[in-house]
């Protein structure tokens, strides 16, 4: 009976081990990037408002934009090696306040800092309003009255 009752635990728990890491990750695609500073996002207060020190990283770090069903994410990484490609899926999970990105089934993770989490309907709203100031911003004639004149 002791026994019956340890082969079932241990079979249990290695299919629960096992089972687990099939499941938490989640899937986004990115779809923009930029290549931003890295000073407000991985040095700290003191760092950036303190007195000025030798900046070990000259590239900055990528900024990427994590699009998923209703999230949208702003990542930031910790070098300028960190790339992710653009217009993929992509599988994360969060990790200690940080995203552990695996791309294309690599064997290991990379973690990025969140900068920013918005609501995907709030975010799109966001963005139509940008492209609409932008449009409306084009279509405005110019005043060519004011312009001034070279007295000759």
């Amino acid at each position: 009976m002791k026994f019956t009752l340890r082969l079932a635990l241990v079979l249990t728990s290695i299919s629960v081990a096992l089972a687990a890491p099939l499941g938490i990750y989640q899937h986004g695609t990115v779809i923009r990037m930029h290549m931003g500073d890295c000073a407000l996002t991985h040095r700290g207060f003191m760092t950036t408002f303190g007195p000025p020190q030798a900046s070990g990283n000259e590239g900055g770090c990528p900024e990427y934009v994590l699009m998923t069903d209703k999230v949208v994410f702003v990542i930031v990484g910790k070098s300028s090696n960190q790339l992710v490609p653009l217009a993929e899926v992509i599988d994360f999970r969060f990790q200690n306040k940080e995203l552990a990105v695996r791309v294309d089934d690599a064997r290991h993770e990379s973690k990025f800092a969140i900068k920013e989490m918005t609501l995907r309907s709030e975010w799109e709203r966001i963005q139509r309003h940008i492209e609409g100031q932008l449009n409306e911003s084009r279509r405005e004639p110019v005043d060519t009255s004011l312009a001034r004149r070279n007295p000759d």
